[in-house]
């Protein structure tokens, strides 16, 4: 990138093309922390697989730079998807609601969880920590006529962002209360160790339960 299209062009402007979905493809946490590289010159334009075609000709036109194919070390486009729950065996672990950037799922812990259709946003953070693959993606039907993206209307793009900062504001006062609090009062390692063995245990309940469920299917 240039030295002078990172001087001229803020992060907030290229992170207003990006589609919000945060889904770490790029290599950094958050859509707005890529834009902050961009705008420092540290990233390239086409690590961006969610955004395709128009947010790489957006962000090389926005930084007047040549345009570029999307790198597919960090992945291929992929056509908008939505996260599923099975809520039959689900555990209520809190594992996914820990890893959705957008809090689009709700539930509490030994309860079973459920995702807010309307906000989430198909990153698929929410897969790997399952530990019993109780989430599924299933393809999301979006035409958005007249909108920057064919799959994300602008309005679901600029909800996303601001759910996302409040979301990373609250973790981070989260955290300093923590530490706050063990400074004074570490949790004993035996309740750590307690919260464990009752997920294991949800974890081979709801194994042994998906497992009866496969031999009446078959």
């Amino acid at each position: 990138m240039s030295e002078q299209s990172s001087r001229t062009v803020t992060a907030a402007q290229i992170d207003a093309w990006l589609p919000q979905t945060q889904c770490t493809q790029c290599g950094y946490p958050r859509c707005r922390a890529y834009a902050e590289a961009l705008a420092a010159g540290s990233a390239d334009i086409n690590q961006c697989p969610p955004g395709g075609d128009v947010t790489l000709q957006a962000l090389a036109a926005l930084l007047h730079l040549p345009a570029k194919s999307l790198n597919p070390r960090y992945g291929a486009h992929k056509p908008r998807a939505r996260a599923m729950i099975d809520e039959t065996l689900c555990i209520g672990c809190r594992k996914c609601i820990d890893a959705c950037p957008v809090d689009a799922i709700l539930g509490a812990r030994k309860l079973m969880h459920t995702i807010i259709a309307d906000e989430c946003t198909g990153c698929e953070l929410c897969l790997p920590p399952c530990p019993v693959d109780c989430i599924v993606l299933v393809p999301l039907d979006s035409a958005a006529k007249g909108e920057p993206w064919p799959e994300y209307p602008r309005v679901e793009t600029d909800r996303w962002r601001v759910r996302t900062e409040k979301r990373w504001h609250r973790l981070a006062q989260r955290k300093r209360v923590r530490a706050v609090s063990r400074a004074s009062d570490p949790a004993p390692a035996s309740d750590r160790e307690r919260m464990r063995a009752e997920i294991r245990a949800a974890v081979e309940r709801a194994k042994a339960k998906k497992t009866r469920r496969s031999n009446r299917d078959f």
